[in-house]
Formats: C-alpha cells, structure tokens, sequence
C-alpha cells in the first residue's frame, strides 16, 4: 500500500511543496492520454487510496470524489489528445500532459514524484519512482484522478461513437474493440500511428495504390 514515505524524505531534502504525478491512457488504441498532479497535506492518511489499477471503479469515482472535494488537496489534470498524440508520439504527448498538470497547480511544487520514469518536459526537481503509484500516496492520488478524468471522457465519447464499445472497454485494445475497428474501420479519436490501427488501415491503402495503378495502364515496355 501507498504510503508518505517518499514526501517525507523529499520534505527533509528542503522541499515545501511535493506534487504526485501519473498518467492513464498510454496504451489504449483510442482517446487522449490524461495526466493529474497531486499535492496532499503533510499528514495525509487513507485506508483504501492505492494505484487505479488495483481499484475497482465504483472505488476509484469515490476516491475521485473526496479527493477533488477536498480544500486542502490541490489538484490539475493535463491532457494530450489523440491529434498530439499522432504528431508527435505517445511519449512525448504523455510528457506534455504531466507538465500542464503541473503548471496548472495553484501553488508550484519545488519537488515532483513522478511514476516510472522521469519526465523531460518538467523542470522541476524529480523523483522518479517505479510502480509509484503503488508506493506513494501523492502519485496513487494522482493515478485516481488521471483515471476517472479520462474515463469519463471515454464514456462521452462513447455516445458519438457507440459501435466500438468505448464505455466498456475505454479504448483499449480488446477483442472486442479489435473485431469493431476490423468491421467499421478506425474513427477520429483512434490512433493510427499504433499498429493495430496502421494493420488495419494498410491493406485499404495498398488496395487504392492498386486501382491507381490499374487506371493508369500498363506500365511502357522500353524497347
């Protein structure tokens, strides 16, 4: 379980203001990736607060709901949608959500625990801390949120976009999301930089370089 041990040696390193950081959403086929930074009171305690993952979602949306609810717990979500995600690539869009989520704090950190690896994109003195969100409470607070924000998101999305199945599965890369991309190719919000997306959309373009190519004729025989 999650617990103040990496704030307090940071708290005893000089710094005053420690933010959690994680993010949810990098390995979906579909949707934006969310990131959420976290600053928790000193004293901070909770019985059930762990990593999303180790969560079952009516858990998370009542941790979601003290959490933000909370006056003393200062919280921003960042967010890269599918179009950053495309141009540039899923590391890098990750790294842009978790440094919005941190410029939108009210107050700014001088020390950030980040789950995994550390993030190039923020400035500030870093922990990086792997499987975080299992460790600290600052990053499992973060997680929760990242989670639900983006789920919710997905469940929106949903409505535009009902034959894949988003409310379900939140754009991950299930059988049943597979069969729908197969049967109804992909939509706006997937990804096609990844490669079941690419897979799929690459026996079309092959097809229409086909045709083309058909139109134009046999190619000249040199004499």
């Amino acid at each position: 379980m999650p617990t103040l041990r990496y704030e307090k040696k940071a708290f005893q390193n000089g710094a005053r203001i420690i933010a959690g950081v994680d993010e949810a959403g990098r390995g979906p086929l579909a949707g934006p990736v969310v990131a959420a930074a976290v600053v928790l009171p000193c004293e901070f305690r909770h019985r059930t607060l762990n990593d999303s993952k180790q969560l079952r979602e009516e858990q998370r949306e009542e941790i979601y709901i003290e959490l933000t609810g909370r006056s003393d717990i200062a919280w921003a979500v960042g967010i890269s949608s599918v179009e950053i995600i495309e141009q540039y690539n899923i590391l890098r869009a990750t790294e842009r959500a978790m440094y919005i989520a941190v410029s939108g704090l009210t107050a700014q950190p001088d020390h950030v625990l980040v789950d995994g690896h550390r993030c190039r994109a923020i400035l500030i003195k870093q922990t990086s801390i792997i499987k975080g969100d299992c460790k600290s409470f600052s990053i499992a607070a973060a997680s929760v949120i990242a989670k639900v924000t983006r789920d919710r998101m997905m469940l929106a999305l949903d409505q535009s976009y009902p034959q894949y199945g988003f409310a379900k599965h939140k754009g991950y890369g299930t059988p049943e999301h597979l069969a729908a991309i197969t049967a109804f190719g992909p939509c706006p919000i997937h990804r096609r930089t990844f490669a079941p997306i690419r897979n799929v959309l690459e026996p079309v373009q092959l097809d229409l370089l086909a045709l083309e190519t058909a139109a134009d004729g046999p190619a000249p025989v040199e004499a």
